[in-house]
């Protein structure tokens, strides 16, 4: 409503009164802090049925009220609408992390452990073509266990694994380090390649983050940036 002299502060004081809302000025706050649309429609009616009949209230003002009551009232269902959202992406995160336990996830990194069928899989992301491509796996101390070359590849995701690998290397149960190198045209360059890694824990995280994984010789990850799971 537009700004009101002293004499019209009484008479809204008293349809105030009429149809039982509390005078902010003469009241103390009640347990009912805001209006709902039952109580702005008995104040509108009310307002109408008193207002000057020479100087009636204008159409835009009266549409005005009723515009801000409704964007008022919208606000606050989308409120309770995010509220129902954020409730429902919480079971989600919640159901994800549990899918999540017992798989193996590829991450960017240079350790992976051989998986039951006695492989290790991986990618190297090419930035461009390349005129040669090989892959190194070592142990610990950097002793070469096997090395695979992969010739020229073009730009992009190549794929690579060891199968077959040999018991002696397995029976140890240890992270074998993977080196993947690339000639652009300028010698040998060195990549970091992605590789497949055991999840061993997963929590629901937060609104902000997601879902983190526990992963096996990486530590907490957030499941946004794994590039693939398998089973």
């Amino acid at each position: 409503m537009s700004s009101i002299d002293s004499n019209s502060q009484a008479q809204l004081n008293s349809i105030l009164d009429k149809i039982g809302v509390k005078n902010a000025e003469s009241q103390k706050p009640a347990s009912k802090d805001n209006l709902g649309q039952e109580d702005f429609l008995k104040l509108m009616t009310t307002q109408l049925q008193n207002q000057d009949p020479f100087a009636p209230m204008e159409n835009a003002e009266f549409i005005g009220q009723m515009a801000q009551f409704s964007t008022v009232t919208g606000i606050a269902e989308m409120g309770q609408a995010l509220k129902s959202i954020s409730s429902q992406l919480n079971e989600f995160r919640i159901a994800t992390a549990s899918n999540m336990l017992g798989s193996s996830v590829m991450i960017p990194g240079n350790y992976a452990r051989i998986d039951q069928e006695q492989a290790i899989h991986g990618m190297i992301d090419l930035p461009k073509a390349s005129g040669r491509t090989e892959v190194r796996f070592t142990d610990a101390t950097g002793n070469i266990l096997h090395s695979k070359e992969l010739g020229a590849q073009a730009s992009g995701l190549t794929g690579f694994s060891w199968e077959d690998i040999p018991a002696e290397f397995s029976d140890k149960n240890e992270p074998i380090r993977i080196e993947a190198f690339a000639d652009f045209g300028n010698g040998m360059e060195s990549l970091t390649p992605s590789i497949f890694a055991e999840v061993l824990a997963a929590s629901k995280g937060d609104e902000i983050n997601g879902v983190v994984l526990d992963v096996r010789d990486y530590g907490e990850i957030l499941a946004s940036d794994v590039q693939k799971f398998r089973r």
